[in-house]
């Protein structure tokens, strides 16, 4: 999965995909380095990151859609929390929601399971305002209970099994050692579902492998994901990640 952010504030590459041209660009290259599936995101969720409204998000998204979902062979992917935003991009035929709030925005199980998109449910610790640090002792135990239990509400609603991944959400909320913990057992969040990994460019790598860079980071990490379990990598550098994924 390739990360096109099309955000002027995202903790990697914000702003580098703000002109739609540039961001269509980018997600055709990506594509063109392997790329099975280009997730785009319209909010940014660093931490400390402010909330923002649905319409400033659709207008980032909405224009690199109309010109990139035509011109892909590959599956587009919507990074979004919204209901509204989400709805709108499947218009567009975006054909995955990838939503970082598990699906608790009002409305999102009924609108993913009456479209039959492919549904990612994440698990996300506080929310990008008020994240904390970490979580506490029993997270792994923890993670999974909220990514069965966001699965109940998902089948429930009428979302096919077939279309749903996990992702246990690396990056939100944890620190480096949990982060790390949840790398090296990605199989441990499957309970049958597929699993999505992203650790691409995140600080806890820094600790992880020091002295390397964060992209040569991100592609070893992704390794250990996949080895571990994960059927799906989400990352920024995607030519990398093929040379040391197979």
């Amino acid at each position: 999965m390739g990360v096109l952010n099309v955000t002027p504030d995202s903790f990697s590459d914000g702003g580098a995909w703000s002109d739609p041209r540039a961001a269509v660009r980018h997600a055709l290259d990506l594509a063109d380095q392997g790329a099975d599936i280009i997730d785009i995101g319209g909010e940014s969720t660093r931490p400390n990151a402010p909330p923002v409204p649905a319409d400033e998000e659709l207008a980032r998204l909405v224009p690199v859609l109309r010109d990139l979902v035509p011109s892909l062979s590959v599956p587009v992917s919507v990074d979004t929390m919204k209901t509204s935003v989400a709805a709108r991009c499947v218009d567009l035929g975006v054909s995955i929601v990838n939503d970082v709030n598990g699906l608790r925005d009002e409305g999102m199980p009924e609108l993913c399971a009456s479209t039959g998109v492919h549904t990612v449910i994440m698990h996300m610790n506080g929310l990008p305002r008020t994240m904390p640090a970490a979580m506490g002792g029993g997270f792994m135990e923890e993670i999974r209970g909220f990514l069965r239990e966001r699965t109940a509400v998902a089948l429930d609603a009428g979302i096919r099994p077939d279309r749903l991944v996990m992702d246990p959400g690396i990056g939100f909320g944890k620190d480096p050692a949990q982060n790390s913990e949840i790398l090296e057992n990605s199989s441990y969040f499957s309970d049958g579902y597929p699993v999505l990994s992203g650790s691409s460019r995140k600080r806890f790598l820094a600790v992880r492998y020091p002295g390397m860079d964060r992209d040569e980071a991100s592609a070893e990490a992704a390794r250990v994901a996949a080895d571990s379990g994960a059927d799906i990598v989400r990352v920024h550098n995607v030519a990398l990640t093929r040379l040391r994924v197979s």
